[in-house]
């Protein structure tokens, strides 16, 4: 009998239910996976709390997954029996041993890339991708401000970023955080608790600000992130950690340089499947490249992923971390 977390409400990580779950035949455009690897996202914990619903429960949260094709259903042309193959946003789903999804959303493996490494990298690297390559076009000699430098997905940033020419400072919670982002690309690391961030920014780019900043922490961080901006630059606030921003003044945008704003997601910039391939395409090419190097820092049973959204959530986790059902 195939398992999987379930939740019957949302709340904490106690909700996170280990729960028997069986799997009807595919439908069509339908895959039936095995699933030999998980990701864990911060986007999950949203979804548990309830701050991105779910839909009805119970129901089964997770993102990111890799495995093995076991039966398709009409009409799936994309994949086939044993092919490897990932996958990265909607439907949710993830947190199984195995599950029903739309064929249209997996991506097949090449042989370079491992199913543990594909769980930990798919969603977080496909969304560097479309930050660093769509929603502002990082070029050589552009310097950027990228806070949690030492997560998921800034791990992946500083590489690429670095890879792309640009000059990388990066906000961490500790000298141990420095140090790991620093290996990974990251030429500034500041410790925001510890020091005057935006202040740094400002000597560090001669008082002249930042093109962009990339920020997935939210509430604590925005309001000095628009400080760090030169005139018309970008603020990318693509997830809130330390909680949701709340009500806006979109008028403070004008009086600090006529800044820009946006709130981009991976699903809409993967919605179409061509989009999607050439998304993981090029995550696949830079990793395959060595420019790029995924590494899996902590991994859990899924039957335990309780004690990793805990871990996550206290910022005690760096860079990818995987499930293993």
């Amino acid at each position: 009998m195939s398992k999987a977390i379930r939740i019957q409400e949302y709340g904490g990580p106690e909700v996170l239910r280990w729960e028997d779950a069986p799997v009807p035949g595919p439908g069509p455009g339908e895959v039936h996976l095995r699933q030999t690897a998980v990701g864990l996202n911060y986007i999950d914990i949203y979804h548990r709390t309830g701050l991105y619903p779910l839909g009805d429960l119970p129901a089964t949260p997770g993102m990111e997954g890799a495995g093995v094709v076991v039966a398709t259903g009409e009409s799936v042309d994309a994949v086939a029996v044993g092919d490897r193959v990932a996958y990265a946003g909607l439907p949710p789903g993830a947190y199984a041993q195995e599950r029903l999804i739309p064929a249209h959303r997996l991506v097949k493996l090449p042989d370079g890339i491992s199913d543990q490494q594909a769980a930990g990298m798919m969603l977080q690297g496909m969304t560097v991708q479309y930050l660093l390559r769509s929603t502002f076009h990082v070029k050589p000699g552009d310097t950027i401000l990228l806070h949690a430098a030492a997560g998921g997905v800034g791990l992946i940033a500083c590489q690429w970023a670095k890879h792309l020419g640009a000059t990388v400072i990066g906000t961490v919670g500790s000298p141990e955080k420095a140090a790991l982002a620093m290996a990974h690309g990251c030429d500034y690391p500041l410790l925001y608790r510890d020091e005057d961030w935006v202040a740094r920014v400002r000597e560090i780019t001669d008082e002249e600000g930042v093109p962009v900043v990339y920020d997935s922490i939210g509430k604590d961080t925005f309001m000095k992130s628009l400080d760090c901006l030169r005139p018309l630059g970008l603020m990318v606030s693509f997830g809130q950690a330390s909680g949701p921003l709340g009500p806006f003044d979109a008028g403070v945008l004008a009086a600090k340089g006529s800044l820009f704003l946006t709130r981009p997601t991976l699903m809409t910039y993967t919605a179409n499947r061509q989009d999607l391939l050439a998304c993981a395409g090029e995550l696949f090419d830079v990793v395959l490249s060595g420019a790029v190097k995924i590494e899996v820092k902590q991994t859990y049973p899924l039957s335990e992923v309780a004690r990793a959204h805990q871990d996550l959530e206290a910022r005690r986790t760096t860079g990818s971390t995987v499930l293993i059902p």
